[in-house]
């Protein structure tokens, strides 16, 4: 049944830090959230692009669900969480059409970020942390985009340690084309590094094969292709990937 009442809040930080710090207290707080994302600074772009116009900070949007009552409590401790890591007052969205219009934020993220180079290619990787890793490795992340002079917001569901990263470059450009692929291989294994996996939402498919090897080692990996062959001795599903 549906939940007797809901309400999503945009909540903006001064910091990336500070938005998935905030996320990570609410969830160690018990708060029962339904959704949760958060975005970097370029999210202000998204904002834009789906007409909420928030400002370019780093973003958090949440969804509670429950009674009335219920409901209040939580909106009183995310309200408390959010003021101690320094975010800005949510303004509590309550009914369907603006917390569909909310959402859409998070959902044209993809389109808003190819929206900030022109005639440029996306790629979109991401990778899963523990979350009381995750702040840190976010932080790393962004640290590395900037170093590498990538565009390449961020978002994420981050409830459960998952991040994006929607890298835009020009195709055409072959050292730039080659940061995306370091990158890449780099943030996949910044997460093994802290305890998670090199692949979230996304699959392994071509381009983390070597990761899957690093993360699984080759023990792991020769008992996944024995799964595989019991299951598929022909080889149909899914052929030239890494099993």
């Amino acid at each position: 049944p549906r939940p007797g009442a809901a309400a999503a809040p945009p909540a903006t930080f001064p910091s990336v830090r500070a938005a998935v710090a905030c996320t990570v207290q609410v969830l160690q707080a018990a708060v029962p959230v339904a959704r949760i994302g958060a975005g970097g600074r370029r999210r202000g772009s998204g904002g834009r692009f789906s007409g909420w116009g928030l400002p370019a900070a780093a973003t958090l949007l949440l969804e509670l669900h429950g009674s009335r009552r219920g409901l209040a409590e939580q909106q009183q401790q995310t309200e408390e969480i959010v003021r101690l890591n320094g975010g800005s007052s949510p303004a509590w969205a309550e009914e369907p059409e603006e917390r569909g219009r909310l959402w859409a934020m998070r959902h044209s993220a993809w389109y808003a970020a190819l929206a900030l180079r022109p005639g440029c290619q996306g790629y979109s990787t991401d990778v899963c942390v523990p979350i009381s890793r995750l702040p840190d490795v976010v932080v790393e992340t962004k640290r590395d985009l900037q170093d590498s002079g990538l565009t390449g917001p961020m978002v994420g569901h981050v409830g459960d340690g998952n991040f994006h990263c929607l890298l835009v470059f020009d195709a055409q450009d072959p050292a730039e084309a080659g940061r995306v692929h370091a990158f890449t291989q780099r943030l996949g294994r910044r997460a093994l590094a802290a305890g998670g996996t090199c692949t979230g939402e996304h699959g392994v498919g071509l381009g983390k094969r070597a990761l899957l090897l690093e993360e699984l080692g080759q023990e792991g990996l020769d008992t996944l292709r024995r799964i595989k062959a019991a299951l598929d001795p022909h080889n149909l599903m899914n052929p030239g990937k890494v099993l």
